[in-house]
């Protein structure tokens, strides 16, 4: 289970910390704009990674999602909470991240600042325990499977923006 005590801090759009909040603060419909980190993991056959998130979760259980994405804990910068996600949710260490874009996304529940990053990388993928598995999807496959509910609204929304970012070759493989 989460733990909603755990502590974020609460920033503007531009990502200046102005305060900080529980976990727990942070997803009661609070909208507190809390920042979080998300990596694409593309391979070199430009298929695109995706976690399937635990029943546990208390956001979007059960989903598909973004191949990483977490808080930026207290005390972290986005470069610190991306490696440690990554390490954490995928067992990667060794990985060039390029950063694509950054935005604010509201839902019913909370606020959060994006920091988006794709990499390529073929190397082995071992989702933890946070996870309850993975998998490299083509991009045909997600384009059928987009607005069936089988995705989170926030990678469906974030997958667009990546889309329709003007170099589209630069972001997909």
């Amino acid at each position: 289970m989460d733990n909603k005590e755990e502590m974020f801090p609460i920033v503007d759009e531009e990502g200046n910390i102005t305060g900080a909040a529980t976990r727990g603060e942070c997803h009661n419909g609070s909208k507190m704009l809390h920042p979080v980190v998300h990596l694409h993991v593309f391979n070199s056959k430009g298929e695109l990674y995706l976690q399937k998130r635990p029943e546990w979760k208390d956001i979007q259980p059960g989903k598909w999602d973004t191949a990483v994405g977490g808080h930026v804990d207290l005390g972290e910068n986005v470069e610190q909470a991306l490696r440690r996600e990554v390490r954490e949710e995928l067992g990667i260490t060794d990985f060039a991240p390029e950063r694509l874009l950054q935005y604010v996304f509201e839902s019913a529940r909370e606020r959060e600042l994006v920091f988006v990053h794709k990499t390529i990388y073929d190397g082995p993928v071992t989702p933890s325990e946070e996870l309850d598995g993975g998998r490299f999807w083509s991009m045909e496959e997600i384009e059928q499977n987009i607005g069936k509910g089988i995705f989170t609204p926030n990678f469906e929304s974030e997958f667009e923006k990546i889309k329709n970012m003007s170099d589209r070759n630069v972001i997909f493989p």
